[in-house]
């Protein structure tokens, strides 16, 4: 039987992840990204590269768009050799970069001007979820397109929702993710900054706080990275919350909602990454613990 081909423009952490899952589901992977060195490693999982986001298009049934930023996923589509004027009237751009609700939204229609079919999906889950499959999918769009899609979507995540019928939808719901995310982390660095200067051991905050009904998957990887000191090449770049926590404020300042705790964590990720640009999340707590005069570790 012949393999669906399926594209992937964006091979970073994440997106080379999902792009070799999309190839351990038996699809025919083609992909593009600026760095030589992240096409060698798709090639090397078994995928094919493409030479421009048109050559992805042109043999693609779906293509996922995996990169920063909207003006990025805008290139990617509209700009020269983008997808759009090699994709095939019908088939799909899966968007699941992170970008503003209204770009997202913009972007939707042009896609759907073009006679081209849109499903708004941002993932959560970091790199263990991308290596893993088992990504969270809020998918915004058409219901009937969203279930024709689903098959390719499950190679890539494991709990995928039908957020809505508009693209945009799903980037309206990771901006309110994040905003409990980031604000999640931030409590969690003052919380064991503040144990650790007042003398407590970091294994004894580990262990009552995993018993407690805060206890969760990611209190403790963070608690446990941040106790080892590991601040780099964890999979959580700062620059990527920093920039989700802003498409939060921004969110929330169009829609006249105040978000007094999310303003705050967006500060310290503001301090986090002018101290530590190429470090990961956790690297805040080293802004907080140089402040306090204290360490967190075991």
């Amino acid at each position: 039987m012949t393999k669906e081909t399926i594209g992937f423009i964006g091979l970073g952490d994440m997106g080379l992840c999902m792009a070799r899952n999309l190839i351990g589901a038996e699809f025919d992977v083609i992909g593009f990204d600026l760095r030589e060195e992240r096409l060698e490693l798709l090639e090397q999982a078994g995928g094919r590269r493409g030479l421009s986001p048109a050559e992805v298009g042109t043999d693609a049934e779906a293509v996922f768009i995996m990169v920063m930023t909207g003006q990025q996923a805008e290139r990617v589509l509209f700009g020269q050799q983008g997808l759009v004027g090699s994709m095939k009237q019908g088939s799909t751009v899966l968007l699941t970069a992170t970008i503003e609700p209204s770009e997202a939204e913009a972007l939707g229609k042009r896609v759907q001007e073009a006679r081209l079919q849109m499903i708004d999906s941002p993932v959560s889950g970091g790199q263990n979820g991308a290596e893993s499959g088992t990504l969270a999918m809020m998918a915004a769009g058409p219901r009937s397109v969203w279930e024709a899609n689903l098959p390719r979507m499950q190679a890539v995540g494991g709990n995928i929702f039908h957020v809505g019928e508009k693209v945009g939808m799903g980037q309206t719901v990771k901006a309110s993710l994040q905003a409990l995310i980031g604000s999640t982390f931030a409590a969690i660095f003052e919380s064991l900054v503040l144990g650790a200067k007042a003398g407590i051991e970091g294994k004894v905050l580990y262990e009552v706080f995993s018993a407690s009904g805060v206890s969760s998957p990611l209190f403790k990887n963070c608690a446990k990275l941040i106790m080892e000191r590991q601040f780099k090449d964890t999979g959580s770049q700062i620059g990527t919350m920093y920039k989700d926590l802003g498409i939060t404020m921004n969110l929330a300042r169009q829609s006249g909602v105040p978000m007094f705790t999310t303003a705050a964590a967006q500060q310290l990720f503001q301090a986090g990454i002018s101290s530590f640009p190429e470090e990961d999340n956790w690297c805040v707590t080293k802004v907080i613990e140089q402040i306090a005069g204290a360490q967190v570790k075991w």
